[in-house]
């Protein structure tokens, strides 16, 4: 049984004819090969390699009309023919160009319409370029935002929509913002806010409804503070404060408390 992969096929899914390739001298010659290295081939791999051997005939193909041909090509072609790419329909295309740019040709596509492109550029430019990214309308982007920006531009963040750029915010934040991020409505935010707390302010969150910040908060604030979990609903913090205060905690009937970590909105 033959599969694409065995076939030697062009963009178009006609079978590629080295006879009539313009490029047939180079077979001769070792700088191609019939699905290894080839130009007409619609594979991306196959595309690759034959570039890697003739780099110079790259800048013909960069207004192929099959994408992966032009995305490929504005990797081994003259740089100075790049910047048009930039506006090329395909983001797989654009984003070959601007890898390879200079930094200011990159901003003007924070505003990609693609969110691929976007979370690309996002994770190559730092500090002040990426404050018009804080409110990209893509979750991922802000989030990738969130793991570059120096902690100056992360109060821009505080407040967004997503859990998941929340959280990366408490990680990173400066210590004046973690107050604030630990009374987030989201338990795995505060976790993190929590984890980077000092005994002494961390001990606000003694009754938060999230057993592991309560956990957080008896495993480090100073034992005489433990008083008022010791008859705490989870039995892993019992049983840290127990083990901290030297209080043996009498037997309960209770029910098993679950320890998956609460559902939030």
């Amino acid at each position: 049984m033959t599969t694409d992969i065995d076939e030697a096929r062009d963009w178009q899914g006609n079978e590629v004819d080295c006879a009539s390739c313009p490029h047939r001298d180079l077979l001769s010659a070792g700088r191609c090969e019939l699905k290894k290295a080839c130009v007409q081939d619609r594979y991306a791999r196959r595309l690759e390699r034959f570039f890697q051997q003739n780099r110079a005939i790259a800048d013909d193909y960069l207004m192929h009309p099959y994408f992966e041909v032009r995305a490929v090509a504005a990797g081994y072609a003259t740089v100075f023919l790049l910047p048009r790419l930039l506006q090329d329909p395909d983001e797989t295309v654009r984003w070959s160009a601007a890898r390879r740019l200079p930094k200011r040709y990159l901003l003007p596509l924070r505003a990609d319409p693609h969110r691929e492109v976007r979370i690309r550029i996002a994770s190559v430019l730092s500090d002040e370029d990426l404050r018009p990214m804080v409110n990209d309308s893509d979750y991922y982007v802000r989030q990738v935002v969130a793991k570059r920006a120096s902690p100056g531009l992360l109060p821009l963040l505080v407040l967004d929509p997503d859990s998941g750029v929340r959280r990366e915010v408490a990680r990173r934040i400066g210590p004046e913002w973690l107050a604030q991020m630990a009374m987030d409505k989201d338990g795995d935010v505060r976790l993190e806010a929590a984890r980077r707390m000092s005994p002494g302010r961390v001990l606000a969150l003694i009754d938060d409804p999230d057993w592991r910040i309560r956990y957080e908060v008896a495993s480090r604030v100073d034992t005489y503070e433990l008083t008022e979990l010791l008859d705490d609903p989870d039995p892993l913090v019992r049983e840290l404060v127990c083990s901290r205060t030297g209080f043996i905690e009498p037997a309960r009937s209770a029910s098993p408390q679950s320890h998956a970590a609460p559902v939030t909105e």
